[in-house]
């Protein structure tokens, strides 16, 4: 309503007004029949002659059409007329916006706009017809299954992953996958291998549905291996359950397992469970008289032991009760346990059997403990990772040099003490069999105002990569060097310009190097035939390059758009 004017009162009158114009022109008739139609209301005169001059004016430029002569041509020699033909098309010519018509449906008279709709017969309808023929359009139309929103975000997160899906997937994945999308409707596993149990207990605890009820699905009594990855939802009961369903379980796996407690141990204990393997994560209301007790009692037969993120419990007492009681541990591995330091590093050495050593600690070790220990067991290792030991000097890369003769995997991350000569040094002359897995990354200068490094490069460098290349190349199947920084162009140049084949490499990060660009990478994959995956974070030079088929290229924002994958699957 405006200036207290209403539109409906106005169309009211106006309704009003025609109906009273249409009963006076409305001629009196009888009607013949008993049941006849009820007529539909004349115009007024007025508007009679107007559509009638309109209808004049539209068959007069009708007949001057070339369609109106075109249809004459086709019509030659029947009985009908001009003024028939130019009739029949004037009553196909669809109204312009703003002129009335009928209904087909209904046959009520509408002013058409540029929204009418078409009926089945190829007039037009009312707006109310209009609505209604929609309306049943849309429930005969089947409903499109709407494409998954996380389709993309799956596929980044498999590219993380390593895995690069070409073509279908197999019947066994597909099988796992429809398992754990309805695993709130499933009773029981039945006989799986534990290979698809160890699968499916994955892809669960990433979603994080792994509780009570979906527990018991991965217990039986037959099974030696228990992995849970994500164990958050679990209870104190939850824990005795697993030992008491498979009471000789040798494997046991459990991460985010904050209530794992005391009584759970006790429990462990007092069933005389053959434990051989254990790995646990996050087990922060352990007390150290626990782990003691653990030690003393299973410590003989325990062979791998594999403990993060301990903050509460296990001090360097604790570890040495450890060294004590378990002298038959062969794989070992301690990371982001906050009270370990350097004694409990020195203790280590007491472990004569142990082939894998990996070591991630909070607290600083000394020089000292470091050399102490790898002197005393490194002849033995098969694997040695030294996670974050920023002090670790070329005294330590000596000493690996020096005792270290049967390494297959060798990890030495984020330091900004050794230097190139030193990692030049230890991969020259050494006795030790080509290395299957290096892990080098973050080895460099922190001083940033240097972006090209000191005279005398820290870290990973030039010399130290080509002596690595020339030491493992051939049997090299991971290699991370990401951040070390120092390297040049030229150098990767050299190792990677397609002269040298690099038979076994699988898996490659070169993130955060910026020298590599464009024909680095291209040289990769001509002298990595058996290449997998590449991770490129940080490269912000590969601006385009073709991917062979099966190939994981991952970190490359800039080249997204331009890479093409070459080759068949």
């Amino acid at each position: 309503m405006s200036n207290n004017i209403s539109a409906a009162q106005i169309r009211n009158d106006y309704e009003r007004r025609r109906q009273s114009a249409q009963q006076q022109a409305l001629p009196a008739a009888t009607p013949d029949h008993e049941e006849e139609e009820e007529e539909e209301p004349a115009e007024p005169t007025e508007q009679s002659k107007k559509r009638k001059r309109q209808e004049q004016k539209a068959i007069a430029k009708i007949k001057e059409s070339k369609d109106f002569k075109r249809r004459q041509r086709f019509k030659a020699g029947e009985p009908d007329d001009d003024d028939e033909v130019a009739w029949d098309m004037y009553k196909k010519t669809k109204p312009l916006p703003g002129q009335l018509d009928n209904c087909e449906i209904c046959n009520k008279r509408f002013t058409v706009t540029g929204y009418s709709k078409e009926g089945p017969g190829g007039g037009l309808l009312c707006p109310k017809c209009s609505k209604e023929q929609e309306a049943e359009k849309k429930k005969d139309k089947p409903k499109r299954k709407a494409a998954p929103r996380d389709r993309r975000r799956q596929t980044q997160s498999n590219l993380l992953d390593g895995i690069v899906s070409n073509g279908a997937k197999s019947l066994q994945e597909l099988c796992v996958e429809k398992v754990a999308d309805h695993i709130n409707d499933i009773d029981e596993f039945g006989d799986l291998p534990q290979n698809l149990l160890l699968r499916l207990s994955q892809i669960l605890s990433k979603r994080r549905v792994v509780d009570s009820r979906t527990l018991d699905l991965f217990l039986r009594p037959d099974l030696d291996r228990v992995a849970i990855f994500d164990c958050g939802k679990l209870e104190v009961e939850d824990y005795k359950k697993i030992f008491a369903i498979v009471p000789k379980v040798e494997t046991l796996i459990l991460r985010n397992a904050g209530q794992f407690k005391n009584e759970v141990v006790t429990y462990i204990l007092e069933r005389g469970v053959p434990l051989k393997h254990l790995q646990l994560h996050a087990a922060n209301l352990l007390s150290n008289e626990t782990w003691q007790e653990l030690f003393s009692r299973q410590g003989e037969q325990l062979e791998t032991i594999k403990l993060a993120w301990l903050d509460y419990s296990l001090d360097d007492n604790t570890l040495s009760s450890m060294v004590k009681y378990c002298p038959n541990v062969k794989r070992l591995k301690l990371q982001k346990c906050f009270k370990l330091g350097d004694e409990a590093v020195e203790s280590i050495a007491g472990l004569r059997k142990l082939e894998h050593l990996s070591l991630s600690l909070n607290r600083p070790v000394s020089v000292e403990a470091l050399t102490g220990v790898i002197t005393s067991i490194g002849e033995n290792l098969r694997t040695l990772c030294l996670d974050r030991f920023e002090s670790a000097s070329d005294n330590v890369l000596r000493t690996v040099h020096s005792n270290c003769r049967r390494l297959v995997k060798f990890r030495f991350t984020e330091n900004d003490t050794c230097t190139d000569a030193g990692f030049l040094e230890l991969f020259t002359d050494w006795s030790n069999p080509p290395l299957v897995s290096v892990n080098l990354a973050s080895n460099r200068d922190v001083d940033y105002n240097k972006p090209d490094g000191p005279d005398q490069p820290i870290g990973l460098a030039s010399g130290g990569l080509l002596a690595l290349m020339q030491h493992s190349g051939t049997s090299l199947e991971t290699l991370d060097i990401s951040s070390c920084r120092h390297i040049t162009h030229e150098t990767f140049l050299e190792i990677f310009g397609g002269k040298r084949l690099f038979p076994n490499l699988k898996d490659l990060n070169i993130s955060f190097l910026t020298r590599i660009d464009t024909p680095i990478v291209a040289g990769i994959f001509k002298s990595c035939p058996r290449m997998a995956k590449l991770t490129a974070f940080g490269c912000f030079n590969v601006k385009d390059v073709l991917v062979p088929a099966g190939v994981a290229l991952i970190g490359l924002p800039n080249a997204q758009e331009s890479i093409v994958v070459e080759g068949e699957y």
